[in-house]
C-alpha cells in the first residue's frame, strides 16, 4: 500500500469516527451523573401551565393523591374517578374519557367544595382550587 493510500484511509477512517461519534452523542445516556442533575419531566409540564409540588398545595390534596394511587375508598363514590370532560378548554385537548376528577376536599365546606385533582391517561396530574377555572401540573415527586 502506498503512502497516499494510507494517508486516504486514515482520513476516511477519521471522518466516519467522527461522523459516528456526531450521531452517538445523543444516544448516550449518562448514568453516573447524580440524581439531582438527571432531568425528570413533569408529565404535563409541556402543556404551558405551571408546575408547583404536590407539598405546596393543601394537605387534602396530598391526601386525596394518596386515595387515587391506592384506589380509594374515595369521600364522594358517586363523583370521584368519574370522567371529567375539559369543557372550559384549561386543560390540553385530548379525546373523551381521557381525563378523570377527584375532591380535594375543603374543610368547612357543606358541599363537594371547589377543589378537584385531574388524572390525565399518560400520569399527568393536574389541581385547580377554583372548580376548573384554572389549572397547576402537579409535580408528585416533591
Amino acid at each position: 500500500m502506498t503512502s497516499r493510500k494510507r494517508i486516504t484511509s486514515a482520513l476516511i477512517g477519521l471522518i466516519v469516527l467522527v461522523v459516528g461519534g456526531w450521531f452517538a452523542r445523543d444516544v448516550v445516556v449518562d448514568d453516573k451523573a447524580p440524581a439531582s442533575q438527571q432531568v425528570q419531566e413533569v408529565p404535563g409540564a409541556d402543556s404551558g401551565l405551571p408546575v408547583k409540588e404536590l407539598s405546596t398545595l393543601p394537605p387534602e390534596a396530598g391526601k386525596t393523591w394518596k386515595l387515587i394511587q391506592s384506589n380509594g375508598p374515595f369521600p364522594y363514590p358517586q363523583k370521584d374517578g368519574t370522567v371529567f370532560g375539559n369543557r372550559e378548554g384549561v386543560l390540553p385537548k385530548e379525546k373523551s374519557g381521557y381525563y378523570h376528577e377527584y375532591t380535594v376536599p375543603t374543610p368547612g365546606s357543606r358541599d363537594r367544595g371547589a377543589r378537584r385533582l385531574v388524572t390525565g391517561d399518560h400520569s399527568e396530574l393536574y389541581y385547580t382550587g377554583d372548580h376548573y377555572e384554572s389549572f397547576v401540573v402537579v409535580d408528585t415527586t416533591g
